[in-house]
């Protein structure tokens, strides 16, 4: 960028809960003011009150460790460019430059402000995501918090049956289901299913509509093989309570990511992008993770690999001297990769294309995790350019499945 159309002033933000520092430097880094604004409206506005006096906007980047939030959505409403900035880089820099290893929020602000003066041409300014975008990352995000706190809440729930009624966890395959949490809620100890016979356990399951292919009696057979669990009534009245509040949990929790899902569905249908992702093989939830964390700012990728290295699928290559090395990816948007290799995992079963690539990457060693990212990125490369088109994947259109197509009809 050229001198006289580049930034005049560079601003960095050490953001905090409740009062963010700032500071902001000029072109030769010069201190040019130094504040602290409180975590509000009044304090979002005076922010931009400041830096407006200072220049224009657009002459005014601000970097901050954070991608996004409200405080971010205020600085791109007001015109700033906004980079975000690593932690761990800000941390690395500030040890370089701070020698006495003294620390401080103003003292943060300043490293972050030099930060981005310093290396302002090798940073990407965050992309704006328009109002559908948004919308569809906030339930995607949080059914994604949900699904981990249902994952905690089943190995609580596993671990107090191992340890009271090891029965209650066998006669279904997962304990999260409707059938083994209704199970629990009629019989949530041994006490209380010592009396359970073969035709009541096949009168609750018909009541429950099991749609299981085991009978009442194999059910019945894995409740009796498994440890006997206590049958002390003051000991099964606390199991029972424990019991109860943890089905309680997981089925608030079922009910609420049922919620969510029908939530997603309905704000994937009016995305404009939407066809675009769900042309690929995949479920709506599974294309709505990928689009939330990929987002819609075309002009922030310019080539796909920018998209394979923001999903971690690209290595990292450390080379010094004779020594080189190859490593996994760590420094990545972690919701965006687990998105698209769980897709990649599942496209392997209804693309050959797919399933040709992973079982070659297989072949020459690699284990599942590794194929799966190899056959990631690959289709990173379709999906990049049916996005930058906007149009949906067609297989027939597609020249690598259409090449394995005519390799398969001619072996």
């Amino acid at each position: 960028m050229p001198q006289h159309d580049g930034p005049l002033f560079y601003a960095g933000i050490d953001w905090a809960a409740v009062e963010h520092a700032v500071c902001v430097l000029d072109r030769d880094g010069r201190k040019v003011a130094a504040f602290t604004i409180e975590h509000t409206a009044a304090g979002f506005n005076r922010l931009a009150v400041r830096l407006s006096k200072l220049a224009p906007p657009e002459r005014t980047p601000v970097a901050i460790e954070r991608p996004d939030g409200r405080l971010v959505d205020a600085l791109l409403a007001a015109g700033h460019p906004v980079l975000p900035v690593k932690p761990n880089a800000i941390k690395t820099w500030r040890e370089a430059e701070v020698l006495s290893g003294a620390k401080s929020d103003p003292g943060d602000a300043h490293v972050i402000a030099d930060y981005l003066r310093v290396r302002f041409h090798r940073l990407r300014p965050a992309a704006p995501l328009s109002s559908h975008t948004k919308a569809l990352r906030a339930l995607v995000r949080s059914r994604g918090d949900l699904v981990d706190a249902r994952v905690a809440a089943v190995n609580q729930l596993a671990a107090l049956l191992d340890a009271q009624w090891p029965g209650a966890k066998a006669i279904f395959a997962n304990i999260e289901s409707a059938i083994a949490l209704a199970f629990l809620t009629a019989y949530p100890t041994a006490a209380s299913a010592t009396s359970l016979t073969e035709k009541r356990l096949a009168t609750f399951c018909a009541k429950q509509g099991y749609s299981g292919r085991k009978t009442a009696a194999v059910l019945l057979a894995r409740l009796r093989a498994a440890p006997a669990g206590t049958n002390d009534p003051v000991v099964s009245e606390s199991i029972r309570d424990a019991v109860l509040a943890q089905v309680g949990v997981l089925t608030a929790l079922n009910t609420a990511i049922k919620n969510l899902d029908r939530s997603i569905t309905e704000k994937m249908d009016t995305h404009p992008d939407s066809e675009v992702f769900q042309s690929f093989p995949r479920r709506t939830i599974n294309a709505a993770q990928i689009l939330a964390e990929w987002g819609d700012a075309r002009e922030a990728f310019d080539h796909p690999d920018a998209i394979a290295a923001l999903a971690g699928i690209t290595p990292v290559t450390k080379a010094s001297g004779k020594q080189r090395g190859v490593s996994f990816r760590w420094a990545c948007n972690k919701r965006l990769r687990l998105a698209i290799t769980t897709f990649a995992a599942n496209s392997r079963f209804s693309s050959p294309w797919a399933a040709d690539i992973y079982d070659r990457a297989r072949a020459s060693g690699k284990d599942h995790p590794h194929a799966t990212r190899i056959l990631a990125r690959a289709w990173i490369r379709v999906m990049w350019r049916c996005w930058q088109n906007s149009t949906p994947y067609d297989p027939t259109l597609h020249a690598g499945a259409q090449q394995h197509t005519h390799q398969q009809a001619a072996a």
